[in-house]
């Protein structure tokens, strides 16, 4: 199944993993924007767990995009940046962040993970992207709290170093 960042530049691959989704099947319930109004949705985050980054990795950049969104520019429903190189794993629903990590207010423009809310009748697929950086922090790249996921996203492409994507299904 092909993502979004299929397009960008290729770079050694992460595995990523999750106990609360797995590559090309449904979110469960929990994962489902309450926020929107998803009945039984909770907008808590996926468990997700990391391999293989190389030793040249500074920090991580953990994001949940949907680009079938119905919009021109898809929907950033949650970006983690600054996550330290250490870190291994996000716990589902994770509010206490490790070292300096801080969330990019997503496109709802809240610094929180927003559940998945397709229109009734649609299947959309999610990109959940762990990503490598060699650069400790992205305020070295003068980005700040009122960057978007977009900007973020731009800005650290020449600093990736590896990436691992899984694609979970939001269905209503």
């Amino acid at each position: 199944m092909s993502t979004p960042f299929d397009r960008l530049p290729s770079v050694p691959a992460l595995t990523v993993t999750s106990t609360d989704v797995a590559d090309g099947e449904d979110f469960a319930l929990p994962q489902y924007s309450a926020a929107f109004g998803v009945p039984g949705g909770e907008d808590r985050s996926p468990q997700l767990s990391w391999t293989g980054a190389p030793e040249t990795a500074k920090s991580f950049v953990v994001s949940v995009y949907d680009p079938e969104a119905p919009t021109p520019s898809g929907f950033w429903h949650w970006m983690v940046v600054d996550l330290p190189a250490g870190t291994t794993e996000l716990p589902s629903g994770v509010t206490d962040l490790p070292g300096a990590a801080w969330t990019v207010k997503n496109d709802a423009r809240a610094a929180q993970y927003i559940g998945s809310a397709p229109p009734e009748g649609a299947v959309d697929h999610y990109a959940i992207a762990v990503q490598a950086l060699d650069i400790a922090s992205v305020k070295e790249l003068g980005l700040d709290e009122e960057a978007t996921p977009a900007f973020v996203s731009f800005n650290v492409l020449p600093h990736v170093v590896a990436r691992g994507v899984i694609t979970a299904i939001g269905r209503r």
